[in-house]
């Protein structure tokens, strides 16, 4: 299948599993310092292998002719520009010597394949599949808080909300967390001088109250927040070496009218769909998307809906990145003072479809990845 050329595979890499391989390894050091290299193999090593030995990778491209597959579909757009240049795959790239896998779009001179696996992931919990039902059984009219505001990692456009919202009170009005103090990363330059209540380029960490974690977690928010320091202390300490933010907490969107998701990336051109969007669209919650610029296009052109129909979403077409921002502020603040029970019955339609079409997507993205892997491998080797 792939022009007689072996394929082997990183058993830690997300892809693993998905395709019929020759050979496996687990450690890549291992692997070569056991003479196991298959010359002019084509090779799929994944994030952790590729980060902690970019020598030896290196290595099997110039040594032995191997084709490697760099597989990282937990980053996409700027995250995976950065990984890529940090480890000096970004020539390997441009020479046709190594492709890579993502979960969001880079730039098209890098020969990239797209694999969603956030989207896929969301429904493989059996916690999410009982939260999806729960919030279906228990939808009420009125709810304590305007919106949702789950911000993970610090970086300048979730601080730039987090001061802008808290200069206005509506912070008060709103269920939100952060954990990271850290100082904001990123070129927009957004945060005004002097932040309100907090240094200008800090934002104190923030759980949410005990009733709106998952069960796993709940003990591990007893730790005072103004006690957590370091970069993502409040993350590390709620979540340890778990991948937490993939889980649904009930509650947390039942008492909430709509979700405002701060993606991770905002400043940069492509697309890049994590969990954070994943989520309110499997249990069925009404959101708003702060990222960058065609964020909202490519969900549609994915097939999904959006809500247009009731609120301004043009800001998805603004470049400018603190212009985008500042319409988007305006946008949820318009929104929080509208009638917000009549806003969720009106975008039950779309939230319903959303949910049947992730269903649907994420098995049928799963289903048709290896066909298109080895499509997307051959085209590289035959040049």
């Amino acid at each position: 299948m792939l022009d007689n050329r072996k394929l082997i595979v990183d058993t830690h890499s997300e892809i693993y599993g998905l395709l019929q391989a020759d050979g496996i390894f687990w450690n890549l050091q291992e692997h070569v310092q056991k003479n196991q290299v298959i010359p002019n193999s084509v090779y799929v090593i994944g994030r952790e292998q590729a980060s902690r030995y970019p020598a030896l990778v290196h290595d099997l491209i110039q040594s032995h002719g191997v084709l490697v597959v760099y597989s990282n579909p937990t980053e996409g757009s700027e995250p995976m520009e950065w990984n890529l240049r940090q480890a000096g795959y970004l020539d390997r790239l441009a020479q046709k010597q190594m492709v890579v896998i993502t979960g969001g779009s880079i730039a098209p001179e890098h020969p990239h394949l797209l694999y969603e696996t956030f989207m896929c992931k969301v429904h493989d919990y059996d916690e999410n599949l009982e939260a999806i039902k729960e919030y279906a059984d228990k939808q009420q009219t009125q709810r304590p808080y305007k919106f949702l505001f789950l911000n993970g990692r610090m970086r300048e456009h979730r601080k730039y909300l987090l001061t802008k919202f808290q200069q206005t009170g509506l912070l008060d009005q709103t269920l939100w967390s952060n954990l990271d103090s850290s100082i904001g990363v990123g070129p927009m330059h957004l945060t005004p001088t002097p932040a309100v209540s907090c240094p200008p380029d800090t934002f104190p960490v923030h759980y949410l109250p005990a009733q709106y974690e998952v069960d796993r977690y709940r003990e591990h928010i007893q730790v005072a927040p103004e006690s957590v320091t370091g970069r993502l202390g409040g993350k590390f300490n709620l979540f340890k070496q778990e991948w937490g933010e993939i889980y649904l907490n009930t509650l947390a969107y039942l008492d909430t009218y709509f979700s405002l998701v701060t993606e991770t990336v905002f400043d940069y051109p492509y697309s890049f769909r994590t969990e954070k969007i994943w989520k309110p669209i499997a249990i069925g919650h009404p959101f708003v998307v702060a990222s960058g610029s065609g964020y909202y296009r490519d969900l549609h052109n994915m097939g999904f809906r959006t809500f247009g129909h009731l609120i301004d979403e043009s800001f998805d077409q603004i470049d400018h990145n603190p212009d985008r921002i500042d319409r988007i502020i305006e946008v949820v603040q318009d929104l929080c003072t509208q009638d917000l029970s009549a806003f969720v019955t009106a975008a039950q339609d779309v939230c319903k479809y959303n949910q049947q079409l992730i269903e649907e997507l994420r098995l049928k993205t799963r289903a048709e990845f290896p066909d298109r892997f080895f499509h997307f491998v051959n085209t590289y080797i035959n040049e």
